[in-house]
């Protein structure tokens, strides 16, 4: 059996607890779909009540840590060498449009690492966690990357504009989070993206990581304008060649 640490334990609530009121937001937003002024506005609330409740919930148990957030950015407490990093929508636009594919990501940075992550589907129920040298789990479900060799049966996401012209079957899915719990998984076999915040993939890293997959080097220090490549490690050779030409 899988023994989760406090720290897990207490994202996981967390998360659950803002999925909640993200359900029932986004049911809201289908119906303000068809209204003149659209959604934009109820979303934009939606994203700052759901990362609320999320800090509100890690600072019960863990006043002293230091944030890091999509909406607030970061918030320096006592402890500065532990930080969550949190996103309460990552695919925000596709929340915006009504389209059920968004996630709740949280991470916990740990000195220079990523040693714990959640990334939460409240639409789909899937809830993707790991935690540094304890794997990498899909609703308690052990998960590890995919095993495919064959470049041309894989399936790779990308959101970015610079691998545009790679010649690898891709998709777009409009959520980071998303793409990395889905490599960890073997869902997709690779995710390769630029400009991205740290918010959006630091939970993927340690997912991809602990599911048997390979990254590349992510300076966290610098929380913005960062580049992905998480890919499987039985086609990473392969891939990563093609990738290195552009």
């Amino acid at each position: 059996m899988n023994v989760l640490s406090s720290n897990l334990n207490l994202m996981i609530k967390a998360g659950e607890k803002a999925s909640k009121r993200l359900i029932r937001d986004f049911g809201e937003v289908e119906n303000l779909q068809v209204s003149v002024k659209g959604p934009t506005d109820f979303v934009s609330n939606a994203d700052t009540n759901a990362e609320r409740i999320i800090i509100d919930e890690l600072s019960k148990l863990k006043k002293n840590y230091s944030i890091l957030s999509e909406e607030t950015g970061f918030v320096k407490n006592k402890d500065e060498k532990n930080i969550w990093i949190i996103d309460p929508i990552d695919g925000t636009s596709n929340f915006l449009h009504g389209i059920p594919h968004f996630a709740i990501s949280i991470a916990l940075q740990s000195h220079d690492e990523i040693i714990c992550g959640l990334i939460f589907d409240p639409i789909k129920n899937e809830m993707f966690y790991a935690e540094k040298n304890n794997g990498s789990f899909l609703n308690n479900k052990r998960i590890r990357v995919s095993k495919k060799k064959d470049i041309n049966a894989c399936l790779f996401a990308t959101n970015g504009v610079k691998y545009k012209n790679v010649d690898v079957p891709t998709r777009k899915t409009g959520c980071a989070a998303l793409d990395m719990a889905y490599v960890a998984a073997g869902r997709f076999d690779g995710y390769f993206q630029e400009n991205l915040n740290l918010w959006d993939i630091a939970a993927g890293i340690v997912l991809v990581k602990e599911a048997g997959g390979v990254l590349n080097s992510v300076e966290l220090s610098k929380k913005e304008n960062l580049d992905i490549r998480a890919v499987s490690s039985s086609i990473s050779e392969k891939i990563l060649e093609k990738l290195n030409k552009f």
